[in-house]
C-alpha cells in the first residue's frame, strides 16, 4: 500500500470527473434564447467547455452568428443564474469514477480538484453529487489570480492536499499544459470533452475508462 507511487491524484471537473455537458448545453441555450438564437446541440457545445462559462458563451454566440459588443456581458449573468439553478439535473460522475476514488482512498491517496469552473459552482456541483467531501482541495477558476494552463492552480491543489507525488487527470490541452508547468504526471481521459484526438493533447498517458486509472498509476 505504502509503495503506491503517488500521494495525490488531482482531477479536472467538467469532462473529467463529471459529465456536465447536458446541463452546460441547457445553460448556453437558455442564454441564446434570450436573443432569439437557435439552440446548439450537446455535441457542438462539448468542445467549447473547459475554459470557463464565459468562454463557452462566447463560443456559443460565435457558432450562432457572432455577437456585437456588450452582448456577452449582458447574457453572462443570465447564463450563470440558470446554470446554478440547474447544475446537477443531468450531470453525473463518469462510469467507474466512484470505484476508482474508493480504491485510491483505500491506498491512502488524497484526491483533489483543479478546475476552470468558478470555485463556488464547482463546490455546489460536487456537493450535489456527493463528491465534495472526498476532495482534499477544490481549486476553481477564480480561486487564484490565474487559471489553467498556468501551474499555480495545480500547485495550490497539491499544497492544500498536503504535498507529495502527484498525477493530474484531465481532458484538455489546458490540463496537460498545467500539469507540465507544475511538473506532474498528466493523464487524459478519452471519454472527456475533447477538441481533438486524445493522443494529440500531449498527455503522458491516456485512459479509456476509470477502471484503468489505479492500475496505470500503480505501474508508474
Amino acid at each position: 500500500m505504502s509503495d503506491f507511487p503517488f500521494r495525490i491524484v488531482g482531477f479536472d471537473l467538467d469532462g473529467t470527473l463529471v459529465d456536465t455537458a447536458a446541463d452546460l448545453t441547457a445553460a448556453v441555450n437558455h442564454a441564446l434564447a434570450l436573443i432569439d438564437r437557435a439552440p446548439l446541440s450537446e455535441a457542438v457545445v462539448r468542445p467549447m467547455i473547459g475554459l470557463g462559462a464565459r468562454h463557452m458563451l462566447e463560443q456559443g454566440l460565435l457558432a450562432t452568428g457572432g455577437a456585437e459588443e456588450g452582448v456577452v456581458d449582458r447574457l453572462y449573468p443570465d447564463l450563470l443564474r440558470y446554470y446554478e439553478a440547474h447544475i446537477a439535473v443531468h450531470s453525473r460522475p463518469f462510469p467507474g469514477l466512484t470505484a476508482a476514488l474508493d480504491r485510491l482512498d483505500a491506498l491512502g491517496v488524497r484526491t483533489a480538484v483543479a478546475t476552470n469552473k468558478a470555485e463556488g459552482m464547482a463546490r455546489k456541483l460536487l456537493g450535489e453529487l456527493g463528491l465534495a467531501d472526498r476532495m482534499a482541495a477544490i481549486i476553481g477558476g477564480d480561486t487564484l489570480a490565474v487559471r489553467k494552463p498556468a501551474a499555480e492552480p495545480i500547485l495550490a491543489m497539491i499544497a492544500q492536499s498536503g504535498g507529495g507525488g502527484t498525477a493530474f487527470v484531465g481532458d484538455s490541452i489546458f490540463d496537460v499544459m498545467a500539469a507540465k508547468n507544475a511538473g506532474v504526471t498528466s493523464i487524459i481521459v478519452r471519454f472527456g470533452f475533447l477538441d481533438r484526438p486524445a493522443e494529440q493533447l500531449g498527455g503522458d498517458h491516456v485512459i479509456d475508462h476509470y477502471d484503468e486509472l489505479v492500475p496505470l498509476l500503480a505501474g508508474l
